[in-house]
């Protein structure tokens, strides 16, 4: 699929129609990062889903969030297979592995190999790339 091709102008203003916060813009087109235990969701265990502030799809499961004492969201596994995808990130003299929203590129965080089972994994997303759907 191919990404959503906006320029930063449209994306401010389709964040501003959906409330996002302030940050979202430079975290989800720029790859900024919230300070940790900061991000609206990281507190937040009600049950519902995750969805990508820019575009909306689908990213996580509430089922599959834990607390990693990280202070940012953590998931052990995507909603959905193909909707995050990883980059390699350099940046900041480290080696991490980035994770962007398959269908609009935004930014999401990083995925790293130390969650629990089933999969090992935790998916460290910044709040203000999500948007949070309560089950109904």
């Amino acid at each position: 699929m191919n990404p959503i091709d906006k320029t930063d102008a449209e994306w401010r203003a389709l964040l501003a129609e959906k409330g996002a916060e302030p940050l979202a813009f430079e975290v989800t087109r720029h790859a900024a990062t919230e300070r940790p235990f900061t991000g609206r969701f990281n507190a937040v265990w009600a049950d519902g889903s995750y969805h990508c502030i820019c575009c909306g799809a689908k990213l996580f499961d509430s089922d599959t969030k834990f607390d990693a004492g990280c202070g940012w969201p953590s998931f052990w596994e995507a909603a959905e297979p193909g909707a995050i995808r990883e980059i390699r990130d350099t940046s900041h003299g480290m080696v991490r592995v980035e994770t962007v929203c398959a269908r609009c590129d935004a930014h999401l965080g990083h995925v790293f190999p130390d969650g629990p089972e089933p999969t090992g994994l935790r998916y460290c997303m910044n709040s203000a790339s999500l948007d949070f759907k309560p089950q109904e």
